[in-house]
């Protein structure tokens, strides 16, 4: 019954032949289809975990994008299909792997904060945001690399060094949680955490070309997020394959803790149906305006974007955003992280600065703002706020770059823009202003550069109302152009 000997040979070898094919597919798949095949017995966990671990050991080596892998991931593997065979109840999540940036605490596995003054630093509990996950079923498989304590638009450390953008050698994918999108795009991990304070989240999305939700700040709880500085404008949030596992993540990472004070007690957005068509939404568009200087080719995909949803039903209107130049969110955020940046790393550092990596202690160097600029910028912040939402009670949506450009070259001293040099931190001059807002905010791929380099497209809501950002995203995502659906690693 079972075949000749030689027939059973070639079977397997067939096997073993089809299996890095079938490891590829796994691994594109998005954790939603991934989830749903698994409860239905279609996949298993463990070939689930057991293909993500495989890619990891095989690509991870040129990327830098998963820096610590998950001790016993193959064995909560085994236990959640146990948990399949023995008619258990299933979370959303059930089975699927998982990574989150090197910030979040894990219990009982490294968490170095992109530091080597925590190099060998174990935490003894989960972030609320990483449990949450498991909580749903999901499977930690690894920690993914980041800037020294999160504090950089590009991912680099002494610890583990530099993170390449899968799309191409030599190109950030992005920061401060670019090894988290480095990893999602090159089918290392189907599903992320990443915290933005400037753009952490959105502008590796863009440059990776994955989706990054920024919830509304206080939607997600910070217990467990490091560093605990700018508290009161870092966000925390899912990245992913698509935008149903954005929606999906939320869901499950959404409300407080009864720890993180700013947690918010809200009810848990309520996800549309992706599929649904889009209401007639009011939706403000800028392709450049107070982002200015932004490449030719991202805001022709920015006019791209806009037309796609005036087809699909919306009132599309083009806005200047002009009143908004009052309030530059560069130089105000620069004021209020460069104080307190500063602070922070003195008081966790101490006597130890000589340790901190060179993109740090270039921070430090920079004098502190007297006390009333530092005053006055968070003055101009509850300003900028209520002209924002004022813009909201006119628009649904404003639809906007996410970065200027596409990925740049690895620790470029500035960024040329269509022949324009601009300082690197333009990179996130149309996501820092709505870290400040504390608006939702999502990157969602939707065109490419000339160097065949993703190029992402924000959409921005407001506050609670992720339903809709999710929503208008998920619509432009089945538009977007599909020329190349995976990196060329």
């Amino acid at each position: 019954m079972g075949g000749s000997s030689v027939e059973c040979t070639i079977r397997a070898l067939t096997a073993l032949e089809n299996r890095p094919r079938m490891n590829e597919v796994v691994c594109y798949a998005d954790a939603a289809e991934l989830a749903s095949r698994i409860r239905t017995k279609a996949l298993s966990p463990v070939e689930v975990v057991r293909a993500h671990l495989e890619r990891i050991e095989a690509l991870n080596p040129g990327l830098n994008a998963v820096v610590t892998v998950a001790d016993g991931a193959m064995e909560r593997a085994r236990q959640a299909e146990a948990s399949i065979m023995h008619g258990e109840p299933l979370g959303p999540l059930h089975g699927v792997p998982f990574t989150a940036k090197d910030c979040f605490d894990t219990n009982g596995l490294r968490t170095t904060r992109g530091s080597r003054l925590f190099s060998d630093h174990v935490p003894d509990a989960d972030a609320t945001a990483v449990k949450r996950l498991a909580d749903a079923g999901g499977i930690l498989i690894g920690k993914t690399n980041t800037p020294e304590f999160a504090f950089w638009w590009e991912t680099d450390n002494l610890v583990f060094g530099r993170t390449e953008n899968p799309w191409r050698q030599g190109r950030t994918p992005g920061g401060s949680s670019g090894g988290e999108a480095s990893a999602i795009a090159a089918g290392l991990s189907p599903l992320g955490l990443g915290s933005d304070v400037g753009g952490s989240i959105r502008e590796p999305a863009a440059y990776c070309g994955i989706v990054g939700l920024k919830p509304t700040y206080g939607r997600v709880s910070l217990t467990g997020h490091f560093p605990d500085v700018l508290a009161s404008l870092f966000h925390v949030g899912p990245m992913a394959r698509s935008v149903r596992d954005a929606a999906l993540a939320l869901s499950v990472l959404a409300g407080p803790d009864g720890e993180d004070p700013n947690a918010l007690p809200v009810a848990a957005p309520e996800i549309p149906d992706l599929d649904e068509a889009l209401p007639e939404l009011r939706v403000g568009w800028c392709a450049e305006g107070p982002f200015a200087p932004v490449a030719e080719e991202v805001q022709a995909t920015v006019t791209r974007a806009a037309s796609a949803l005036d087809e699909l039903g919306c009132k599309v209107e083009e806005v200047g955003l002009a009143t908004w130049e009052q309030w530059p969110a560069q130089e105000i955020s620069t004021a209020i992280y460069t104080a307190d940046v500063r602070h922070h790393v003195e008081r966790v550092v101490g006597d130890r600065l000589d340790q901190l990596s060179p993109v740090l202690q270039r921070r430090l160097d920079l004098p502190p703002p007297p006390l009333g600029e530092y005053l006055e910028a968070w003055a101009d912040v509850q300003l900028f706020r209520e002209e924002v939402a004022r813009f909201f009670s006119n628009y649904d949506l404003l639809l906007c770059p996410t970065c200027p450009t596409v990925a740049h070259p690895h620790d470029s001293a500035q960024l040329e823009i269509d022949g324009q040099k601009v300082p690197p931190r333009n990179a996130l001059r149309a996501t820092v202003p709505f870290d400040l807002t504390g608006s939702p905010a999502v990157s969602v791929p939707f065109g490419w550069g000339d160097e065949d380099l993703p190029i992402g497209v924000q959409l921005v809501g407001r506050h609670f109302d992720e339903s809709t950002v999710l929503h208008a995203a998920s619509a432009l995502e089945a538009l977007r152009d599909h020329r190349h659906r995976r990196p060329p690693i």
